[in-house]
């Protein structure tokens, strides 16, 4: 039995992650609370979209919600509309000095329901104190104008059920036709519930959304928080527009340049030394349910996914654990350290054929509970990721072989489970938009670059290469576990709010944090 199709697999798997999981541990694995559903229509007296005026509510202990338009697409302003969904905390101060936009990440991730349910941890206390704080839904995510593709039924089946295409043997054609088949069905899907929108989710779209909403608080220049994906965001900005660039923090940077094969083996490699720092942990300790030397507990791991995915086990409630499901539940712990002792227990339990321990991993890394998926994490993640990649709408199998033999080679307990993760894309409705070139940004404002050396979804090279490409780029670096480190840190916090608050940077790329 071989893994749930690439690309519909990849989902629920590493490239681009999540950032909230590096910031929430699983000891309180609770679903974010949603902001209030339906607020007041957004003003359509106008003839700008910077000139709308958001109509601000209560919401959400203490913070103002509202919508405000955007086009469709930018190329035609004068066309159809859609709204974003905006969460603000104010300063807590009352004398704001600006508006900080933060976006936590994915793609796909809600940046309304992350400042609404996770301000503390969101932005330091001196930034709450000094500025208004403002997370939003981008284009096709949560509860802006948003992607859909299908129920939660549908979606069970495809992250926790068994498909035509688990059946064959990875790789060959007949398992191409099934897994093509299979991803430009999800694909078709998208589109007839979505609509037009499925188009104009790139993130180049979302860089003048941003733009506009800069406008709209009245900051001549934009400070912004980007995690993980959103450096991609805040980075695009910057290099379209230099001279408006304020106070920008990207930490978890992405390396504008990659292409989506250099993501996934970068991230690949990632995710294998961060789970080889967790069993050399583990070895430390009389509990540990693998034994050592270390290269033979990695491959005690690696058996068991082979394991599982010979014969995928099932939980309690009738899913299915294949080895794309077990995946996720290994990559779900590694985002941070506090939340390694989850692998201990889904070890023993996987092990002793037990999934209930891997569903539950998984379903927090998915935002389902309770058989519901709480936002569109999954179908923005998708929409957006292929329009953001250069596609040709082929496939070059011989191509996608290689790359699988390469993961294979250089990441041995999980690489072999990460290949052909093209085919998904190539089946998407829309061709990718973005070119992934080189930023500079020439002429802004300093930005400060956050590496993690042990970081596994962003790994700390991409970070050294976003800060060379920068011309005003300052790379910090935080010498440690996880994925991102502001709020993780009290030396990088200090960096971050500091700047935030004076404008003051370290020494060039010369600042180390342990």
């Amino acid at each position: 039995m071989t893994r749930r199709p690439p690309g519909l697999r990849r989902l629920a798997a590493a490239s681009a992650a999540f950032v909230a999981l590096g910031t929430l541990l699983l000891a309180a694995c609770m679903p974010l609370p949603r902001t209030i559903e339906t607020l007041p229509k957004p003003d359509l007296d106008f003839s700008d979209f910077t000139e709308q005026v958001p109509q601000w509510v209560a919401c959400a202990d203490g913070m103002q919600c509202a919508d405000v338009f955007a086009p469709l697409d930018w190329a035609d302003p004068e066309g159809e509309r859609i709204t974003l969904r905006l969460v603000k905390h104010p300063a807590e101060n009352g004398s704001p000095l600006g508006t900080v936009f933060v976006n936590p990440g994915g793609p796909g991730a809600s940046g309304a329901d992350y400042i609404a349910s996770y301000i503390d941890g969101a932005v330091g206390a001196p930034v709450r104190e000094n500025y208004d704080v403002i997370g939003w839904d981008p284009r096709g995510v949560g509860d802006s104008s948003a992607v859909s593709c299908f129920d939660d039924a549908e979606f069970d089946q495809i992250l926790y059920g068994l498909n035509e295409s688990d059946t064959l043997e990875e790789g060959t054609d007949a398992w191409l036709e099934a897994a093509s088949r299979e991803s430009a069905e999800f694909g078709e899907a998208c589109l007839e519930n979505t609509g037009a929108l499925l188009e104009f989710v790139d993130t180049a779209s979302t860089v003048q959304d941003l733009d506009m909403l800069r406008a709209l608080v009245g900051d001549a220049q934009l400070n912004y928080l980007g995690y993980s994906y959103g450096t991609y965001i805040g980075v695009r900005y910057a290099d379209a527009y230099p001279e408006r660039v304020g106070r920008l923090v990207l930490d978890g940077a992405l390396d504008p340049t990659s292409t989506e094969s250099e993501v996934v083996r970068e991230q690949t490699i990632g995710f294998e030394a961060s789970l080889r720092s967790y069993v050399t942990d583990c070895l430390t300790r009389e509990e540990c349910p693998v034994t050592g030397p270390i290269d033979a507990a990695m491959a005690q791991w690696g058996a068991l996914l082979d394991a599982v995915d010979a014969e995928p086990l099932r939980g309690s409630d009738g899913r299915w654990v294949t080895s794309s499901t077990l995946l996720t539940a290994i990559i779900t712990p590694l985002y941070a350290q506090g939340s390694w002792p989850w692998l201990d227990e889904l070890y023993a339990t996987a092990a002793n054929g037990d999934g209930d321990t891997a569903l539950y991993l998984a379903d927090f890394y998915n935002d389902r509970v309770d058989g519901v998926y709480q936002t569109n994490l999954m179908e923005a993640f998708s929409a957006i990721n292929c329009l953001d990649y250069p596609s040709s709408g082929e496939i070059d199998l011989d191509q996608l072989r290689a790359e699988a033999a390469e993961l294979d080679a250089i990441a041995p307990t999980i690489g072999r489970f990460q290949g052909f993760g093209g085919v998904f894309c190539a089946n998407w409705p829309f061709t990718g938009v973005e070119t992934r070139e080189p930023v500079s940004a020439s002429g802004a404002e300093p930005i400060l670059v956050i590496g993690t050396t042990g970081d596994p979804a962003t790994p700390y090279r991409w970070a050294v290469s976003l800060a060379e490409q920068l011309e005003s780029g300052v790379l910090v670096t935080y010498e440690g576990e996880g994925h991102t480190a502001y709020g993780e840190n009290a030396c990088i916090d200090a960096i971050v709010d500091g700047y935030f608050l004076t404008g003051a940077v370290p020494s060039k790329d010369a600042t180390v944090c342990s």
